[in-house]
């Protein structure tokens, strides 16, 4: 098999996801945990939990004790709708975990061509059509996620939740909305 399988991939590194020609990370700039649930398509309690499991981890501020708010960039808010993506097929949050891991070691650069296969087992990273067709004509991939699409819909909805008016917005928001107005 061309594609890379997840769960071959031993370790853990807590570096980027994605640094493809995404927008830069800038350590003032992030989302509130409510507004990278919403943009993710699921709950807040979801949302603690994977934190606090270290499964999606706020790359912007992370929580540094009672009261302190942790801030999500737009990395990790893709990370979250891929991960509720796979979730909701079937894919058990053990197998999610490796393949989140695997997906941090692999440095992709392609984004947009880059999907996630599965047979409800395993989770395959592919980066061409040809490591797609190569699982499927296998009996490997039984679905698979387009990482790319993924990504515009997080951008989208986060560009329609800054759109709105700054006082449905959470407190960072309106903050720079205000900067940039």
């Amino acid at each position: 098999m061309t594609g890379h399988d997840a769960t071959d991939t031993p370790g853990f590194q807590n570096d980027l996801l994605f640094t493809d020609g995404l927008p830069q990370m800038d350590d003032e700039v992030g989302y509130r945990g409510a507004v990278a649930a919403r943009a993710a398509g699921i709950t807040y309690r979801q949302l603690d939990y994977w934190a606090r499991t270290e499964l999606v981890e706020p790359t912007v501020r992370g929580a540094s004790g009672s009261g302190s708010q942790r801030l999500y960039g737009f990395r990790d808010i893709l990370v979250l709708k891929l991960v509720k993506r796979l979730l909701d097929t079937g894919i058990s949050l053990q197998q999610i975990r490796t393949a989140v891991e695997q997906l941090r070691a692999s440095g992709i650069r392609d984004l947009a061509g880059t999907t996630l296969m599965s047979d409800g087992a395993s989770v395959y990273l592919c980066t061409s059509n040809d490591e797609v067709i190569d699982l499927v004509s296998r009996g490997q991939g039984v679905f698979g996620i387009a990482v790319g699409k993924v990504l515009h819909e997080v951008e989208s909805t986060l560009v329609d939740f800054d759109a709105q008016a700054p006082d449905t917005l959470d407190e960072l928001s309106a903050r720079r909305a205000a900067r940039t107005a």
